[in-house]
C-alpha cells in the first residue's frame, strides 16, 4: 500500500502543480505581486492536503506565537521537498536567495520572477554577492520574510549538522531577527525516493534569536538550539510514529541520544 499510495500521490502532486501553473498564469500575472503570492500559497495547502488524504500524512506547526511581525530571516532545517513549500501559507511575504538556473525553468522560473526571488550564481564571489546582498536589503525593507536554509542542501534525519556560516554573515549585514526551525519531514517525504510515509509530523518554531550578537556567537546559539530542538523531536516523532522505517543517520543519532545500542535502521 505504500508502494501504491505513494505513487498516486507523485502523479497528482505533479500534476496538481503544473495544472495550476498552466490554467491560473493569466490570473497570476495580472494580480499585484504580493496578492498573487495566494496562488502559491494555495497551491502549499492543496499539497499537504493531498498527502493528509492520499498517504495519511499529518502534520502541525508549534510556536507559531514565535513569528514575529515584519522582516526577519526563516532557517528551517532541510531534509526534504515537504519544507520547501509546506509552510509558506504561514508567512506573510517570503523571498528565497536562489541558484540561479532556477529562474531558467519554463513557468517555475515566471513565478519566482514575479514574485522577485533572488537568483545567485554560487560559484560567484566579490560584486555579485554584493549586489545579492542589496536585493535583499531593497526586499527586506518592505517587510519581507527571508528563507534560508542554514544547512545549505537536504540532509538526512539524524545526521551530522553542516551548518553554513554564510547565515551569520546575513545576519551580522542585516541586522534582523532569524527564526530557527525544527523538524523531520525527511522520516516521511525521503529524500532520493518516490515513497512516502503516513503519520504525523510536527514542526517545531523556535523564539527568534534577535540582531546584535557577534556573528560567532550567534552561529553557535542557532546550531545549539536547532539541533537541541531537533534532537527532542527526533525522539518524539519515532516515539509516536513506530511504524516508520527508520534511516541509519536517524537511528545512529537515536542511539547517541540515548547512550543505548542503536536502533535497528532500515535497509
Amino acid at each position: 500500500m505504500i508502494i501504491l499510495r505513494s505513487v498516486l500521490f507523485n502523479t497528482l502532486f505533479y500534476a496538481n502543480l503544473i495544472i495550476r501553473m498552466i490554467v491560473l498564469t493569466p490570473i497570476y500575472f495580472l494580480m499585484p505581486r504580493k496578492a498573487a503570492y495566494a496562488i502559491p500559497k494555495a497551491w502549499a495547502k492543496s499539497s499537504t492536503w493531498l498527502m493528509e488524504k492520499i498517504v495519511g500524512t499529518t502534520f502541525e506547526v508549534e510556536g507559531l506565537e514565535n513569528i514575529p511581525k515584519g522582516s526577519f530571516i526563516f532557517a528551517p532545517k532541510h531534509q526534504s521537498f515537504w519544507d520547501t513549500f509546506a509552510l509558506l501559507p504561514y508567512l506573510d511575504d517570503p523571498v528565497y536567495i536562489l541558484k540561479r538556473e532556477l529562474m531558467w525553468i519554463p513557468l517555475f522560473g515566471w513565478y519566482a520572477g514575479k514574485q522577485r526571488m533572488i537568483p545567485v550564481d554560487r560559484s560567484a564571489r566579490g560584486k555579485v554577492m554584493f549586489d545579492v546582498l542589496k536585493r535583499t536589503r531593497e526586499e527586506l525593507a518592505t517587510g519581507r520574510q527571508l528563507i534560508i536554509y542554514p544547512e545549505g542542501t537536504r540532509r538526512p534525519p539524524g545526521a551530522e549538522p553542516v551548518y553554513k556560516y554564510g547565515i551569520a554573515r546575513m545576519y551580522r549585514d542585516l541586522g534582523i531577527p532569524v527564526v530557527s526551525v525544527a523538524m523531520h519531514p525527511g522520516l516521511f517525504w525521503p529524500r532520493r525516493t518516490f515513497r512516502k510515509y503516513p503519520g504525523h509530523l510536527k514542526v517545531r518554531v523556535l523564539p527568534p534569536i534577535e540582531p546584535g550578537l557577534d556573528p560567532d556567537v550567534f552561529f553557535a546559539r542557532l546550531i545549539e538550539e536547532t539541533e537541541k530542538a531537533s534532537d527532542q523531536l527526533l525522539v518524539e516523532t519515532i516515539a509516536e510514529n513506530p511504524h516508520l522505517p527508520i534511516p541509519p543517520t536517524a537511528a545512529q543519532r537515536l542511539a547517541e541520544i540515548s547512550k543505548t545500542k542503536p536502533v535497528t535502521a532500515a535497509v
